[in-house]
């Protein structure tokens, strides 16, 4: 059977899992959650870095307040901009006060005509994570295939602890990433 053939019972599994942590912690853990840039992500959002970011939807992990620090910080920020399944997803810039327009997916995007941009660093949305720093995604590839293309582009995954699997099913086109940061801690190679 086909690794991808078993993803969509893990997609299932860690969703809730995420669901059931995030409903089940305390108003000042969500607040500090995700909210200053840990010290190996800072040493890499310097002034004039490209850092595209996500906007969180339910239970994902926020990284609002780390994209406002890299903001802070010197860096351009960018967030993804998708039209289907199928198509190319390209990050267009994007400020705090820019308006957003629905995407598919139930995504929140910038306008069509931002410019666009070649990040950096890409903060990455993920459903589950293992230690080889693989992770499991929505299932349309929209990072996989972005991230295989974006070369020097520096990948980091936001995810709650919970979300981490003992190991994940692989296939061909699936992308590691280079870190991972949880509510707790960061995970690195």
């Amino acid at each position: 059977m086909p690794q991808s053939d078993v993803k969509p019972e893990l997609r299932r599994k860690f969703r809730a899992k995420r669901d059931n942590f995030v409903a089940n912690l305390k108003s000042g853990e969500a607040a500090i959650a995700f909210s200053c840039l840990p010290s190996p992500l800072a040493q890499l959002c310097t002034p004039g870095k490209i850092v595209a970011g996500y906007v969180a939807i339910g239970s994902e992990a926020d990284p609002a307040k780390l994209l406002a620090a890299a903001a802070e910080r010197g860096c351009t920020l960018a967030l993804p901009y998708v039209t289907s399944k199928t198509s190319p997803m390209r990050f267009l810039q994007w400020k705090a006060r820019d308006p957003l327009e629905n995407g598919p997916f139930g995504l929140s995007q910038p306008k069509a005509d931002a410019p666009e941009l070649k990040p950096d660093i890409v903060l990455v949305p993920l459903v589950a994570f293992d230690a080889l720093l693989m992770r499991l995604g929505q299932g349309a590839g929209h990072y996989d295939r972005a991230l295989s293309v974006l070369g020097n582009s520096i990948a980091v995954g936001i995810a709650w602890s919970v979300q981490q699997a003992e190991n994940l099913p692989l296939d061909p086109w699936d992308m590691p990433l280079d870190a991972i940061l949880t509510e707790s801690s960061w995970i690195s190679r």
